[in-house]
């Protein structure tokens, strides 16, 4: 199954839980929080490396969609979530002034999927040191590189999903993802099979 159908199906399976959950349903609201929880907290390490902050604040986003869900359309489940997350996060740190440098990945062993760019790599590149240095080299990326990484290759959105989630125009998110495509290879020589065969797909 490629990428785009992947995330249709997903999409459709949320949906379903999410109009069940909208009509009282507790139990579809407690699945749906439940398969989308690592990929939230992967997410939300990239604004704060404060644990339980990041745990309060998906607890804070979900208890707020339960009381309004009757009042809320929602089309795709996932982006609708993570934008939800990402004005919480960034509200609260502009509130407490916390801290933003974060290693983005540092979770991602425990918490991440490891979809699109893992799938790929494992094809080719078994080495575990070459997932160790893959890793590395996406945590020295400056913060706004690595989240469109993360929405691009890890939860397979396209750019304007990725725009409309982050309140950036389409060429912004082409652009980000150049650069941060254009620093990997340049850091590690290794990575250019997979950047030839990912390389066309920024442009979309």
């Amino acid at each position: 199954m490629d990428s785009r159908n992947r995330i249709i199906e997903e999409n459709t399976y949320l949906l379903e839980l999410w109009h069940r959950s909208k009509a009282g349903d507790k139990l579809a609201f407690c699945q749906l929080a439940e398969s989308q929880y690592r990929s939230l907290f992967s997410y939300a390490t990239n604004f704060t490396t404060d644990r339980e902050f990041i745990k309060d604040s998906i607890q804070e986003i979900f208890i707020n969609i339960w009381e309004k869900r009757q009042t809320l359309t929602i089309q795709f489940v996932s982006i609708y979530l993570f934008k939800s997350l990402r004005n919480q996060l960034l509200q609260e740190v502009r509130r407490s002034k916390q801290a933003v440098s974060v290693p983005y990945f540092q979770e991602v062993s425990q918490l991440s999927d490891w979809e699109t760019i893992e799938t790929t790599i494992e094809r080719s590149e078994a080495d575990t040191e070459s997932q160790r240095r893959i890793r590395e080299a996406i945590d020295a990326l400056p913060k706004r590189q690595q989240e469109v990484v993360f929405l691009k290759f890890y939860k397979g959105l396209d750019n304007e999903q990725i725009a409309e989630l982050m309140e950036i125009n389409r060429q912004s998110v082409a652009n980000l993802l150049y650069k941060a495509l254009s620093a990997l290879k340049n850091q590690m020589a290794f990575f250019r099979f997979w950047l030839v065969l990912l390389g066309g797909i920024f442009l979309r």
